[in-house]
């Protein structure tokens, strides 16, 4: 009898984790290393927000809550959804739970069935194929190109599904390359759902509001009427709001797959941290114009990061329209040697002699299913950002 889940065997560990952990113990030994491969704002919970959660502490809001969120919080995610989104959902149709993550495993758990097929865009964010591993389904990949701005054509999603494709997860903008798809764009490939009517979507919101240059967001039930049954709209407060350790996602969608999510939560985590809900209920209902100010900081730190990784010898890094990332092309790298000696073969040797010759941490692009790239972070200062990137700069000068 084995002793471990055969389903896990597969699944790897996070990718931007264990780099944030190699750049940590490399300080730890005394050296200078910038990290680039944190995904979370480096801006401070606004004041408000942590008030919001020290009252809650003082009233004694410390008990269980309903186990798919408090009746306030939801109505303020209902509130959310048809102020920003134009979306109407009803109570039984939302649920609260412990991070953006928890809602996809939730959902993922709660619909497939061995066999069923999962499409995923690449480049992804590297939880998606392993947690639909974990929930017992086959992922399956769409590429995109440079050429495509790194967005899923309609073309190849239409080629992808077959009759065993049960979920679509779509995220814009993108983790990891900041590409956000426009309004256009996302009814081109609702026209193509349309005409499957066995698939379902899963649309990854959680970077709406860090868009640049007048980038009109749009999610696909909005853009797609037709399709609100068949999409469940997942956001957080982890990016926006700069509250990634206080675990708060939420998703509005079709009500029997709310409804087994809540039934799977209420028997796994239970309630999120009733805490957090209080301050997750602040953050959705408070002042909002703070974010639109740190979204001006992000494309400050987009602009600079773009400009000096294009002047990199062999990196051609596109423009993103959102998110905190930039997915740099390196194909003029690959076959260079270093100092050593060594050919640089893939997007992984490159990160490793990124970290090793100029102490600089980003995540190889093989992490998120297209090679060869990489992914920058740009959630941190200027001035961080500005030395990373003249280290990046020196690192492809030294290959020949």
């Amino acid at each position: 009898m084995d002793l471990l889940s055969r389903a896990l065997r597969s699944v790897k560990p996070s990718p931007t984790l264990a780099i944030i952990a190699k750049a940590a113990e490399l300080r730890a030994e005394g050296r200078d290393v910038i990290g680039l491969g944190a995904g979370e704002p480096d801006f401070d919970t606004p004041d408000h927000i942590k008030e919001a959660a020290i009252a809650a502490i003082r009233r004694g809001d410390t008990k269980y809550t309903k186990a798919d969120g408090t009746p306030e919080l939801k109505a303020a995610v209902i509130e959310k959804f048809k102020r920003e989104n134009g979306l109407d959902y009803t109570p039984d149709q939302v649920i609260i739970s412990n991070g953006g993550k928890h809602v996809i495993i939730n959902a993922l758990m709660s619909t497939i069935n061995p066999g069923d097929e999962v499409l995923i865009p690449r480049p992804y964010w590297v939880s998606y194929p392993d947690m639909v591993i974990i929930a017992g389904g086959v992922p399956r990949f769409i590429d995109s190109t440079l050429e495509s701005g790194l967005k899923v054509t309609p073309q190849a999603l239409e080629a992808a599904i077959t009759p065993k494709t049960k979920w679509l997860i779509f995220n814009s903008p993108s983790n990891p390359s900041g590409a956000a798809y426009s309004r256009d764009e996302i009814r081109a490939l609702a026209d193509v759902l349309v005409r499957h009517p066995h698939v379902y979507v899963m649309s990854d919101d959680m970077y709406e509001h860090i868009t640049y240059g007048g980038f009109e967001f749009t999610t696909l039930a909005q853009v797609a009427p037709e399709l609100y049954d068949r999409v469940l709209t997942m956001n957080g407060v982890s990016k926006a709001y700069a509250m990634t350790g206080w675990r708060i996602g939420y998703a509005g969608g079709p009500k029997t797959i709310v409804r087994t999510m809540a039934k799977l939560q209420s028997q796994t985590t239970s309630n999120p941290c009733s805490i957090s809900q209080a301050a997750a209920l602040e953050a959705l209902s408070g002042p909002q114009d703070f974010i639109a100010e740190r979204a001006r900081a992000f494309e400050e730190r987009r602009d600079l990061v773009v400009g000096m990784l294009n002047e990199a010898d062999g990196i051609t890094c596109p423009m993103p329209d959102g998110a905190f990332y930039v997915y740099p092309s390196i194909a003029g790298v690959i076959g260079k040697r270093t100092p050593e000696g060594k050919v640089i073969e893939s997007d992984l040797d490159f990160s490793t002699f990124l970290l090793e010759h100029q102490s600089v941490a980003a995540v190889h692009g093989e992490a998120f299913g297209l090679s060869p790239h990489f992914r920058v972070s740009y959630a941190t200062s200027v001035a961080i950002l500005t030395e990373a990137c003249t280290r990046i700069q020196k690192a492809c000068a030294a290959l020949s």
